[in-house]
């Protein structure tokens, strides 16, 4: 596949065959070498061929491979011409991540870190079909699926500053109930409040490095302070609405004539029946990965609480921001000099509006988009905040974490006959999950630099780096 480098930076797949647009690539030139050993760019390229797209098929610098679309892939689709994919979108709908900051020090917390990790993992049901406390009927369900965030601070699961800190307030307005199937309820229903299984995760972390003094205070983040990220989804709720309509949009496309390069990028226009069902569905799923962050981390409240003894007001811990990826929605931007109405596809990316948009809360207005990236469990995270560039070049999107370069099973391999827990424990971070095969599956060795990663969008004028934060404890799956 030819590729064009267009500065230190971006990289374009010119638009060939059936494109209909080019392919844009954020990434550095060590990036770029292991990619091209990949099928992540070809990927970029098949989405180029779907109706509608609008501008270019984009990929940040986290990209790797996935189903139909990359990980890391962007692509608007015009609401009229376009489609909607559910492979543009992924299994876990509204995967995302939540973080808060809390009044604690790291020299108050260190000495308690390892009773801190063992009662976080105590407290929030994690692994493959764990449930939680929750346990709704059916008509519960819908209400909280049409609801969002809001039904679980309306249950004492939080409190309003938490929506606001939330992209869309933690609400797809569009959701419809009767758009999911009663399998995708049953798998959900006793889903809330829990975290899942593979890459999911709770940290608890030290603000290490502030890079933007102004917008880091403006977050609440001070070098020293002690946060927790959690980073979950819809569950089993999303991974079968998700199966659901791949099945609906393999008939649709048919229907539609749609010629598909790769049958993973069933799709079906944004518009029709199909679609929008599609989109209601996604909606749901959408809401109860936000109803999910939103009670798992009253429970990590109640959990910091009792380990060191504090009341609310003394603990702190205040919603930074949550952000999604895996989702699909329905904005409006400028595409040579019109606003359009789009349809925008972020797997595995993330929002990362500039400020003044206003579609940010207003706390964040006038200083840009909390952009949440985690790194692997040993190296840290970012905060970045969105920049202009990111408007007028990826539909206000950005990377969302570090991406992988090992798979599972190459992970696995690779971790034969090391002591990863010790391994972790020496590098200051204390890992707890259910067993070695997680661990092994998670080791940092999988992940890219996330220093890279983010050094890519921050000098590309994406989204700008606020602070660094240093993993203390991690909990997984």
């Amino acid at each position: 596949m030819e590729l064009r480098q267009i500065d230190d930076y971006r990289w374009e797949i010119p638009q060939t065959g059936a494109m209909r647009v080019p392919g844009i690539i954020y990434a550095d030139a060590a990036m770029m070498a292991a990619l091209q050993k990949e099928e992540a760019c070809r990927q970029v390229a098949n989405v180029a061929t779907l109706p509608g797209i609008v501008k270019a098929s984009l990929a940040m610098p986290d990209i790797h491979w996935g189903y139909g679309f990359p990980i890391g892939g962007v692509a608007a689709f015009d609401m009229d011409e376009g489609v909607i994919s559910p492979g543009g979108v992924g299994y876990d709908i509204n995967c995302g991540v939540r973080l808060a900051v809390t009044k604690l020090f790291a020299d108050e917390v260190g000495p308690r870190i390892a009773d801190l990790a063992d009662a976080l993992y105590a407290g929030v049901p994690c692994g493959v079909g764990s449930t939680g406390g929750i346990r709704l009927t059916v008509a519960e369900e819908k209400k909280a699926i049409s609801q969002g965030a809001s039904w679980a601070v309306k249950r004492g699961l939080g409190d309003a500053d938490d929506i606001d800190r939330t992209e869309d307030c933690g609400h797809m307005a569009e959701a419809d109930p009767e758009a999911v199937s009663d399998n995708a309820l049953e798998r959900g229903r006793r889903q809330l409040g829990t975290l899942g299984s593979g890459n999911h995760f709770i940290e608890v972390g030290e603000v290490v490095e502030v890079f933007d003094p102004a917008v880091a205070a403006r977050f609440g983040l001070a070098e020293g302070r002690i946060t927790l990220m959690l980073h979950s989804g819809s569950r089993g709720l999303g991974h079968q609405v998700c199966d659901d309509y791949l099945a609906v949009m393999a008939k649709e496309a048919r229907k539609s004539n749609i010629e598909l390069v790769d049958r993973q990028l069933a799709c079906a226009p944004v518009n029709a029946s199909a679609g929008r069902r599609y989109f209601s569905a996604l909606a749901c799923a959408a809401n109860f990965a936000w109803i999910n962050r939103q009670v798992m981390l009253h429970l990590c409240r109640e959990v910091f609480m009792r380990v060191f003894a504090k009341g609310p007001a003394d603990l702190g811990m205040r919603m930074v921001y949550d952000v999604c990826h895996n989702i699909a929605k329905k904005e409006r931007h400028e595409v040579d000099g019109r606003v359009r109405d789009l349809c925008v596809h972020r797997k595995g990316a993330t929002r990362a509006f500039a400020p003044g948009h206003p579609d940010l809360c207003a706390a964040y207005r006038d200083v840009g988009q909390p952009v949440l990236v985690p790194g692997d469990m040993a190296t840290g995270s970012y905060v970045l905040a969105g920049c202009d560039g990111a408007m007028a070049e990826t539909f206000g999107s950005a990377c969302h974490g570090a991406g992988r370069v090992l798979s599972r099973t190459a992970a696995k391999k690779a971790a034969r006959g090391r002591e990863l827990f010790s391994e972790m424990a020496g590098r200051g971070v204390a890992l707890r999950c259910q067993g070695r095969t997680t661990a092994a599956e998670e080791m940092p060795e999988a992940y890219k630099d996330v220093n890279s990663v983010v050094e890519v969008v921050h000098r590309a004028g994406i989204a700008k780096k606020v602070a660094k934060i240093r993993p203390l404890a991690v909990v997984k799956g």
